[in-house]
């Protein structure tokens, strides 16, 4: 099983300098964010989705499907009986809670679909290294970079455990969903050891190749910032802009929500 997100891929977005990438996805959190109808919060959806087929990275997707149907479920459901609006159709529900709760489903689903996008055309490497040509210092960069190299090493320590335990018997897919999560706490304690042993193993190869010792650093991967660049980011700028003059002069939001 393939725990990493990157799909190697040779597209105009993979080619992309990494600093692009990162504007561009900034940008993809605004578009939704800046939206209160779901109207609009679709539309905002359709062009990230837009950007991911370009990339040809929406294959990820099918990896996340369940959770995002639940988040979108979950927000809805919740925002529903929560938000306040001024036509109840019964109870605590009204027309505009209703729309919101959507809304609100679809910004949570697109801000995970653009990280996926981003992880999906973007090595860890790079994105480092982007980090660091935006003026974010190395060692920062490479916290970063390296917690996102790290999450798959976990989870792939999280699944072998469990499939040594299910060969010596243990039955940890069968029951409640909650008699399954008291069955698998009990695995957490080799998942924290595996982390323990793997961050102390990194620290120790970190100071062995004197991490820090010079402030001056080379770097295998060289970007040069293009026209590409800029179409596509001042393309995103443009949105964010435009759907920011829209959302102030009340276009975009629920008339009659109460706050």
């Amino acid at each position: 099983m393939n725990l990493y997100l990157y799909l190697d891929k040779d597209t105009p977005i993979h080619r992309m300098d990494p600093r692009a990438k990162l504007f561009v996805l900034l940008f993809s959190f605004a578009l939704p964010l800046l939206n209160q109808h779901p109207l609009w919060v679709a539309g905002a959806f359709a062009v990230i989705l837009a950007y991911g087929a370009a990339a040809r990275s929406l294959e990820n997707l099918r990896r996340i499907r369940q959770i995002l149907f639940f988040i979108f479920v979950f927000s809805t459901l919740v925002w529903t009986f929560f938000a306040k609006g001024t036509d109840v159709l019964i109870w605590r529900v009204s027309r505009q809670s209703i729309l919101y709760g959507i809304g609100t489903g679809l910004k949570l689903d697109a801000m995970i679909i653009a990280g996926m996008v981003f992880l999906s055309t973007t090595k860890n490497e790079e994105i480092s290294q982007g980090l660091i040509l935006l003026g974010l210092p190395y060692p920062m960069a490479f916290a970063f970079s390296t917690a996102l190299r790290l999450v798959p090493t976990f989870v792939g320590a999280g699944a072998t455990i469990a499939q040594a335990q299910r060969s010596r018997g243990l039955d940890i897919d069968s029951g409640s969903f909650i008699e399954r999560v008291r069955k698998y706490i009990p695995l957490l304690a080799p998942i924290f050891l595996t982390a323990i042993r793997s961050s102390d193993g990194l620290a120790m190869a970190l100071e062995g190749k004197g991490f820090g010792a010079s402030t001056k650093r080379t770097f295998y991967l060289r970007f040069k910032w293009t026209a590409r660049e800029t179409v596509v980011v001042g393309l995103f700028l443009a949105l964010v802009l435009a759907n920011t003059y829209l959302t102030l002069t009340g276009r975009t939001l629920i008339r009659g929500l109460m706050k």
